[in-house]
């Protein structure tokens, strides 16, 4: 039985929608795969209501299909046998009672597929008879385009009738061993996490098996598994010219960051990626990060694209380029191919992910002598880049932090090399407002040396959180 993890917050939001005294139109949205489905269907186990998948099929069966979806909720037999062309009728039917109910419709996007006046048709019904009833409508989407341009647009026929919207995101790390038995280290965790993300349905294919790489040659390098396609399937259905996408998506797995470097590994004018490059960033799959010292992200010219999604990440970096290979047969090879560097080049850049988010924790849990209001990375001049930067930007205090996703225990000399690393940024103008004495905090999944601990006992500028 699969285990529903997190999600506290957007729960809290459809409880209180339906709370409302008043009619309410809720807009869940979200890349494929990432839950929404399980989230309405959790809901939908304490409080009364019908749910419909729209297909892609065309409107007559759709409606034919939600009629008989009506009639089995309301267990009304003329409704069943009755022939209705109308949308407005069959709400009407399904709306008749006092209770408060649940309507949702998963996959929306399909009907407005079917008929581009789909749209315009529910704005006439929620004017004239929804808004009017004790219920809650719930439009929930998997392409994020079409969900913004049918519900969310300010073109959109529904716009400004919806009460809420949930954009749903991945399951974040802090929840991830939820989803596991006690006994799995964090170090396993972090491992698992660098190739599912936080992305449930990923998730659960890796759950409760061997090691990891038995669950990447099983899961991902068998051609027959959904994950050894799954990039194709999920752009294929948001855009055209998936190779144009893939081709960017695989210079950015191998490090070319910058507009101008992918532009120059793919051999093309800088101006024409930014197309597919806002795109990506609109999908979740791409964005684009800069220093956290940068007072406009948005007009800075030192920003980096890196994928967001991590199974996109090790797929683009370890499966697209050696499809030729697996699809041969040649599982063993791509699996050498993967353990050579797979800590150095995939894993250990999620996990300064990871230890980003872990600054909030221990923000949250007062282990910190500042609250900070931004956390990132930096890199400026002279090759100086530092994993982790927290700021407190109104009384100018600063944090430096370093990752090591070791096997050995951390020692003193990667704190000589984050003092270091920090003095060179704090001579430069972005920190000239901040504080000369800064927090060091080294983050070590497999602990630190003794040494290091006596050290940390003795000083109050140092954290090192395992």
């Amino acid at each position: 039985m699969h285990r529903f993890v997190d999600r506290e917050q957007d729960r809290k939001t459809l409880r209180e929608q339906f709370s409302s005294e008043a009619a309410s139109m809720v807009v869940i949205y979200g890349r494929r795969r990432i839950g929404k489905t399980a989230l309405i269907t959790e809901f939908l186990k304490d409080h009364k209501g019908l749910y419909y998948l729209a297909t892609e099929e065309s409107e007559y069966q759709n409606m034919h299909a939600f009629q008989q979806a009506v009639a089995e909720f309301t267990d009304n037999q003329l409704l069943r046998e009755a022939v209705i062309d109308s949308w407005e009728l069959l709400f009407d039917q399904l709306t008749q009672g006092d209770e408060r109910i649940v309507i949702a419709l998963d996959e929306f996007q399909n009907l407005g597929r079917a008929n581009p006046a789909f749209p315009s048709i529910l704005q006439r019904i929620w004017d004239n008879l929804l808004s009017k009833r004790n219920i809650m409508l719930i439009l929930c989407g998997s392409l994020i385009s079409l969900m913004e341009s049918q519900v969310l647009s300010h073109s959109s026929p529904l716009y400004g009738r919806r009460t809420a919207q949930i954009r749903m995101q991945q399951i974040p790390f802090s929840h991830y061993g939820n989803f596991f038995g006690p006994w799995y280290t964090d170090r396993n965790l972090i491992m698992l996490y660098s190739v599912t993300g936080g992305v449930p349905k990923y998730i659960e294919n890796f759950r409760g098996r061997g090691p990891i790489y038995d669950e990447i040659k099983a899961q991902i390098l068998n051609p027959n598994s959904y994950l050894f396609d799954e990039p194709n399937f999920l752009l294929s259905k948001e855009v055209g010219e998936v190779g144009s996408y893939f081709s960017i998506l695989r210079a950015i797995a191998f490090g070319h960051r910058k507009s101008g470097e992918i532009a120059s590994a793919l051999n093309v004018k800088q101006t024409s990626l930014s197309k597919y490059l806002k795109i990506l960033e609109n999908m979740d799959i791409l964005e684009r990060v800069v220093p956290v010292t940068e007072p406009h992200p948005e007009k800075s010219k030192k920003g980096l694209y890196r994928i967001k999604d991590n199974y996109l990440r090790f797929w683009f970096r370890f499966v697209f380029p050696n499809r030729g290979l697996l699809e041969m047969g040649r599982k063993r090879e791509v699996l050498q191919i993967i353990e050579q560097s797979f800590f150095d080049s995939h894993v250990s850049f999620i996990y300064e992910d990871i230890c980003r988010g872990r600054v909030w924790e221990l923000a949250d849990a007062n282990a910190l002598p500042f609250i900070p209001n931004k956390v990132g990375s930096w890199w400026g001049a002279k090759d100086v880049e530092i994993d982790v930067v927290a700021l407190d930007t109104k009384e100018h205090n600063v944090a430096f932090g370093e990752c090591k996703f070791w096997k050995k225990p951390i020692g003193v000399d990667v704190l000589m090399h984050l003092e270091e690393q920090a003095q060179k940024a704090l001579k430069d103008p972005a920190f000239k407002e901040y504080k000369e004495n800064p927090i060091y905090i080294l983050f070590g999944v497999t602990g630190f040396t003794e040494e290091l601990w006596e050290l940390a006992r003795k000083r109050d500028d140092l954290i090192l959180a395992c």
